[in-house]
């Protein structure tokens, strides 16, 4: 009987989800947003590749991340979507995906924000694989060394008193990475970040971030600084590098012991193409006592552009863009 009557109340599931969010394009319109087609479906809500439509024609691709209604109405989930959008609000940096405007339709709230013509990290790295594909090494070093220069500008952003906010994404993967066609790469989804008066994760209650890429702070629960964000930048690199993520585990605590205790490997002898120079800056990328690690993004962002530049011309936006295209083709 069960297995009879669940194909049926996920059918009505779904007719009551295509219902809602059809009448959720007609308020939108009334808006004077134009919802073209859903991008992504998580837990919590949905984002939409959206046009924004104003005086004498104007017209705007942007996209719209709105919050499911049930989720609306609790607390903790309003005060994380309004806060982030509070946050990221004066957050305008070539690196960082921007917010235009907060808003309500119908008891749900939704977030208006730049919209990336792209791919996020993980379907990068998913297209590479299907191919049988390595990344280029310097290409790799060179996105990770762009949400360097996005991070290195919010932990170092002060607000209108001159106090300086203290942001901690503290979610940084590939999901929340974007690459554009045009070779732009931007940290998206300050959802859990931490910052001045700012943060509904308790730490040392509860881990915020995914599991297989947090920092050996996060994993123990303690509590976390702009150095917390480093570690997963060398996680996400050697990812790229490897076409894995060494501390993964289908067991999300193993993942997380595995960030406290897996014995990092010389990276070298994984891929030959990994100079000694690169080998130094994960490692100390990768270093689980913080103040033994990069003591911010900036340092990172230094030691990968030396890297990459020190001895002539290195890759670019317009380089990267030109390889994407070509992956996407392939």
């Amino acid at each position: 009987m069960l297995a009879r009557i669940s194909p049926l109340a996920s059918a009505l599931a779904a007719a009551f989800c295509e219902t809602t969010l059809s009448a959720l394009k007609h308020i939108f319109n009334e808006l004077h947003y134009e919802m073209v087609r859903k991008i992504a479906e998580g837990g919590m809500g949905m984002v939409f590749e959206a046009c924004q439509r104003g005086a004498g024609q104007f017209r705007k691709t942007v996209a719209v991340k709105l919050i499911r209604e049930e989720y609306s109405t609790i607390p903790e989930f309003q005060n994380n979507f309004i806060g982030e959008a509070r946050l990221v609000a004066d957050l305008v940096h070539t690196n960082i995906v921007q917010t235009y405007h907060l808003g309500m339709i119908s008891g749900q709230y939704f977030m208006v924000m730049e919209y990336v013509n792209g791919v996020n990290l993980e379907q990068f790295l998913e297209r590479h694989i299907a191919l049988g594909r390595q990344i280029p090494v310097d290409l790799a070093a060179f996105i990770i060394s762009r949400i360097a220069r996005g991070l290195a500008y919010a932990h170092n952003k002060r607000d209108r008193e001159g106090r300086l906010l203290g942001i901690v994404h503290r979610d940084i993967g590939p999901k929340n990475i974007m690459i554009g066609h045009e070779g732009d790469v931007k940290l998206t989804d300050f959802g859990i970040a931490k910052a001045l008066d700012l943060m509904y994760n308790e730490e040392g209650q509860v881990i915020a971030g995914k599991d297989e890429y947090l920092s050996p702070e996060q994993a123990s629960y303690a509590v976390t600084d702009a150095r917390a964000d480093i570690f997963p930048l060398g996680i996400v690199l050697t990812e790229l590098l490897l076409g894995r993520n060494i501390f993964r585990n289908q067991d999300r605590l193993v993942s997380r012991r595995n960030i406290l205790n897996l014995p990092i490997p010389q990276f070298s002898t994984l891929r030959a193409d990994i100079d000694p120079k690169l080998e130094v800056i994960i490692q100390k990328a990768l270093t689980r006592d913080r103040e033994n690690r990069y003591q911010s993004a900036t340092e990172i962002l230094t030691a990968l552009e030396v890297y990459l530049y020190g001895e002539g011309y290195g890759p670019t936006n317009e380089k990267l863009g030109a390889y994407l295209r070509d992956l996407l083709a392939s």
